[in-house]
């Protein structure tokens, strides 16, 4: 698997959500609504997940291991970041 495209949102909010990226993998699958949120230990990624009847939120799409989550994630926040510079 090759995250072959990184897109990035930047937020201008006030709360912690700084931004929403969407990735492709091997030019063939998207997945979007990953969002970039400030932490208290720095940045880290949230997949995106469905809200349940019973008020509690589940990953719509994920990775399954703690590899590909760190491919994921330092893929992201580099994208997040270059775009960020930019604007400054």
């Amino acid at each position: 698997m090759e995250i072959t495209s990184v897109s990035v949102r930047k937020m201008d909010s006030e709360n912690r959500m700084r931004g929403i990226a969407s990735v492709v993998l091997d030019d063939c699958f998207a997945i979007h609504g990953i969002r970039i949120i400030e932490g208290d230990g720095g940045l880290f990624t949230a997949m995106p997940s469905r809200k349940t009847n019973d008020g509690t939120y589940h990953d719509i799409a994920h990775p399954i291991t703690q590899e590909c989550r760190k491919q994921f994630e330092d893929a992201i926040i580099e994208e997040y970041n270059k775009i960020k510079d930019e604007d400054e």
